[in-house]
């Protein structure tokens, strides 16, 4: 019981952590602040795209309607072995500034590990751009994403720019449970982005300059896994500039992204990112993926052994039973997730959703469990293919 108090007690306090990180972030507002005669930077928006014929048309579209210089910027969207209508849909873009990149006609049929990291690696090697910028073929992006971009990079000269991403509806039970999920994650990455500990991005919203991105040898050593084309890149980057690596914290910049519409597909990305966990170079973020690990696992352990055992336990200071001890322990996870989430979902405009907070809480906790073990040590699906 000791144990599991000093969990909740850890559990608790790294909560009221990032609270505080997050809410002493300042929202930039930036943007239209570029002189006229001030050199614009040239930006290369790269998207890897694997059988994306269903939203590959909405992303291009919002980028195409951009407020920034049309003359400077360009898309690269290389596809990724699509068996679908990808290209077609691409190359129907007259746009002169989308540009189609095939990693079948430069890789062949050569097998490799990670073929999103590829896709960027060769998006770089043909892009015009001293300042590239990933997203994900199933994104959209507001109309003033890269005139924001560009404004920050040019006012404060970082190498690496941490942005957010929101899941953009929340229509069904497990839309609402990802958009809550993927909230929490997101007040995470920017509380402790804005900190300086380097430890969360997301690439669907991520840049980087070319110089940095060759300096540290790219993806090299990092190409053993399927993703973490944006967490272990960053980690890569923080060894060597880590006073370089900045969070835009402005509305302007949220990308909003499709949620995926099965639950086994839900899983499956779960345990993708679960799976990173242990090429992290970061090692100081182990222990708190541990600890919260644990605090999950120790929940559905009580709750198994209340439904066999009623017997009365001794705290240091009561006695209780086992089912009361279990509900304030929930208590207390669902009050501190609940302050921590409020000022996220304030500036994300999404409030309204944590009426539903506390119903999640059970599913929560299972699928922290099932998707932390899988990750560690089973195999995953991701674009049709197999991987580990």
């Amino acid at each position: 019981m000791i144990l599991s108090l000093v969990l909740c007690i850890g559990y608790a306090v790294l909560l009221l952590c990032y609270r505080s990180f997050w809410v002493q972030s300042k929202e930039i507002n930036v943007g239209a602040n570029l002189a006229k005669d001030e050199k614009k930077p040239f930006i290369s928006i790269i998207v890897p795209a694997r059988n994306e014929e269903r939203n590959i048309g909405p992303l291009l579209t919002s980028l195409c309607k951009q407020t920034y210089d049309q003359t400077f910027f360009e898309i690269i969207v290389v596809d990724d072995f699509s068996e679908d209508k990808t290209a077609a849909v691409v190359k129907s873009f007259s746009n002169d500034n989308v540009r189609y990149v095939s990693l079948k006609e430069v890789l062949g049929e050569l097998p490799i590990n990670s073929y999103k990291k590829k896709a960027i690696e060769i998006g770089i090697s043909v892009a015009k751009g001293a300042l590239i910028v990933t997203t994900d073929a199933d994104c959209v992006a507001d109309e003033r994403w890269i005139e924001t971009i560009a404004d920050y990079y040019v006012m404060y000269n970082p190498d690496m720019i941490v942005m957010p991403v929101i899941m953009s509806k929340e229509k069904s039970f497990l839309q609402l449970f990802q958009q809550l999920d993927f909230m929490s994650l997101q007040g995470i990455t920017g509380g402790v982005a804005s900190k300086g500990f380097h430890q969360m991005c997301n690439g669907a919203n991520l840049a980087y300059t070319k110089a940095i991105f060759y300096s540290v040898d790219g993806f090299k050593d990092i190409d053993n896994i399927a993703s973490g084309d944006d967490m272990l890149l960053m980690q890569k980057i923080a060894k060597v500039k880590a006073n370089k690596i900045s969070y835009l914290k402005a509305k302007e910049v949220i990308i909003q992204t499709a949620p995926v519409e099965k639950l086994s597909a839900f899983l499956q990305q779960r345990i993708r990112w679960a799976g990173k966990a242990n090429q992290y170079l970061d090692k100081s973020l182990f222990p708190v993926l541990l600890m919260v690990y644990l605090f999950n696992c120790m929940l559905a352990l009580f709750f198994i052994l209340g439904c066999f055992d009623c017997r009365q336990i001794n705290l240091i200071c009561c006695t209780t039973s086992l089912w009361e001890f279990l509900g304030w322990l929930v208590l207390i996870k669902v009050l501190v997730e609940l302050y921590f989430l409020y000022p996220v979902a304030t500036f994300f405009g999404k409030r309204k959703i944590l009426l539903f907070f506390p119903v999640m809480q059970p599913f929560h906790v299972l699928y922290t469990i099932a998707a932390g073990w899988l990750g560690k040590f089973g195999k995953y699906k991701w674009k049709e293919r197999t991987v580990k």
